[in-house]
């Protein structure tokens, strides 16, 4: 809400945001699962796993639904990915990007090189795209989001609080991450990662479209070591090079536990109640674990999940981290997947969970 002052009194008018554009950029290197049949998987303990590397790949599919996932090109770093998707979503909204007011650029490990393991975050991947879209106005702010695979989510929040405090009137957020360049070969859970890059443009809306409520939360007690930065599973290379590492049974459980009781609170929160939602857009992490997350939110309510209610892209595209979202919204509003459509006046739940722990969701309307 915001206060419009007349010589009498305040009224207070409620103003929501809404996306006027929307791009991804998905790499082209793709990665089936038969890419990983050489690869020499070992436990925490440095052992090597018994079992075949065929076996391996059929459970990733059965539990995660991974079947190919992309990677960025040698020559490409996330901030290309990046750019690729922003310029992608300026097209859509056919707008000028001097206009843009704040570049928000969600991401987690900066532009690591092929081949390299230096993680490079300075200037600001904000800064770079901004550079590589030749914006020339020193008011668009550019800087960047750490916050784990809700990073792209949250960067949506701080823009629409931006907005309606007054001190932007348009925002660029990104979401984009090449984890193809911090996994640890050894490790089974490298399977599960993938690069690409998802953008949208974020104004005010005049017909109370767009984001009716959010919240965010962040659990860092013991929970903020489910996701780190680890040394390899082979205890032959070297132990100071440091790859990204999960706990992945904690954050299944974590997950289950707290998301669908976030995801609750947004929806009791706002105007809006459990049969209104049409869609519900979710971080492509796991195909069972999102789906255990819909069924526990909606037996919150003593009710059956709806039929056609999440789409899913992770069985050909992976887990992108923050750039899943914004690249499964693109391709609904594309009609890129079958039976997922969004159409005016939907009301949609956007929810997310990662590294931090972290949590967010945020309920739109079309």
């Amino acid at each position: 809400m915001y206060p419009i002052a007349d010589s009498n009194s305040v009224i207070y008018i409620y103003m929501t945001n809404h996306f006027i554009g929307i791009g991804k950029y998905i790499p082209t290197e793709k990665i089936s699962n038969l890419f990983f049949e050489e690869h020499q998987f070992f436990n925490e303990q440095g052992e090597i796993l018994d079992q075949n590397n065929a076996t391996i790949s059929h459970k990733l599919k059965q539990i995660t639904g991974i079947e190919e996932r992309r990677y960025a090109r040698k020559d490409q770093v996330t901030s290309d990915l990046g750019y690729m998707a922003a310029a992608s979503a300026i097209t859509n909204a056919n707008i000028d990007a001097e206009t843009i007011d704040y570049i928000i650029f969600a991401h987690n490990f900066g532009d690591v090189k092929h081949d390299t393991i230096q993680s490079d975050m300075v200037p600001s991947l904000a800064a770079r795209v901004k550079n590589l879209l030749k914006i020339q106005n020193p008011y668009c702010v550019a800087y960047d989001v750490i916050f784990g695979c809700p990073g792209w989510v949250e960067g949506v929040i701080q823009a629409n609080a931006f907005i309606k405090a007054g001190l932007a009137k348009r925002c660029l957020v990104i979401g984009a991450e090449t984890l193809s360049r911090v996994v640890d070969e050894h490790d089974r859970d490298t399977m599960i990662y993938a690069d690409g890059a998802g953008a949208a443009i974020l104004e005010a809306s005049t017909n109370n479209k767009g984001i009716q409520a959010h919240l965010s939360a962040s659990y860092a007690n013991e929970e903020k070591d489910y996701l780190f930065f680890g040394k390899s599973y082979n205890s032959e290379k070297c132990p100071n090079t440091k790859y990204i590492k999960m706990y992945g049974r904690k954050i299944y459980e974590f997950a289950l536990s707290r998301v669908p009781l976030a995801m609750k609170k947004c929806v009791d929160d706002s105007t809006y109640n459990i049969d209104d939602i049409s869609k519900i857009v979710i971080h492509q992490a796991n195909e069972k674990m999102d789906e255990a997350i819909v069924k526990r939110f909606y037996s919150l309510y003593d009710q059956d999940v709806p039929k056609n209610i999440m789409p899913m892209n992770i069985h050909k595209l992976g887990n992108s981290s923050v750039a899943t979202i914004p690249i499964l919204l693109k391709m609904i509003m594309d009609n890129d997947l079958e039976n997922h459509q969004i159409n005016e006046g939907d009301v949609v739940l956007f929810a997310s969970v990662g590294a931090g722990m972290n949590i967010n969701t945020f309920i739109y309307q079309f």
